[in-house]
């Protein structure tokens, strides 16, 4: 195995070491004792946290993917400059300006700080699927025609697999961003871990921070890895095969 590789493995060993130790010390000082005295309280909260992050990335690759496509086809390519700027400029307002523009429009709770996450999901989302869509090679699309495939056929059956990857990929940056900035969910009453967070900060309370905090450090990277698993079961072996070779060899030249 190549020592670059061997090198990201132990990297890898070493975080989880360290989150895992920082967990069991804080535990041993008694910082999860909201976690077990309003557990009630806490599921509530996760269960909100969950629903922000779900919700708004689902309206994201609703808006999203549709969008990619269109401006992929070879008719609309000159529609991606606009879109694709349009999408930057939205992820380049803060977080919390973001969110008191949805208080202005929206008012407070639930559903302004959907579209405030939403906001930030799409463009990840949108430029991972215009780079997969536009990374298929011509020449599967006209091995599908030669083959006697209608378009919509290439498009689920070739398109669709050899863009999958990068997808998922997006996908994944948008959940995982999604899972810290829905904590600002709390300034507009729109639920969530955040509650506990800032509450420990205005407090002083490590405790209450530590509790909100480390579950959603958690929740992102079991959203990562769950996601992982799903990028590699929906790339093909072929692909699968092909980006080792590529990884390995660009570790070797690193």
């Amino acid at each position: 195995m190549n020592s670059k590789i061997v090198i990201t493995y132990i990297v890898r060993i070493m975080l989880f070491a360290i989150v895992a130790t920082f967990i069991y010390w804080t535990a041993s000082q008694g910082l999860y004792v909201h976690i077990f005295e309003s557990t009630s309280e806490f599921l509530t909260l996760l269960g909100e946290h969950v629903a922000l992050v779900l919700v708004s990335s689902l309206l994201a690759v609703i808006v999203a993917l549709p969008l990619a496509v269109f401006v992929t086809r070879p008719k609309f390519r000159k529609a991606e400059w606009i879109t694709s700027n349009i999408a930057n400029l939205a992820q380049t307002i803060p977080s919390l300006a973001v969110v008191a523009l949805m208080i202005g429009i929206l008012g407070i709770g639930f559903v302004p700080a959907v579209f405030a996450l939403f906001i930030y999901s799409v463009l990840p989302i949108f430029r991972n699927a215009v780079a997969g869509f536009s990374s298929v090679s011509p020449d599967l699309i006209d091995a599908g025609k030669g083959m006697g495939m209608k378009p919509v056929e290439i498009f689920f059956k070739v398109e669709v697999p050899n863009a999958a990857y990068a997808i998922i990929g997006g996908l994944r940056t948008a959940i995982v961003l999604n899972v810290g900035t829905a904590a600002f969910a709390y300034f507009i009453g729109g639920g969530g871990l955040g509650l506990w967070i800032f509450t420990g900060i205005e407090l002083f309370d490590n405790a209450y921070l530590i509790s909100g905090a480390v579950p959603v450090t958690l929740l992102a990277i079991f959203f990562d890895y769950a996601l992982r698993g799903v990028e590699h079961w929906l790339t093909p072996k072929g692909m699968r095969s092909s980006k080792k070779q590529v990884n390995t060899k660009t570790a070797a030249t690193a």
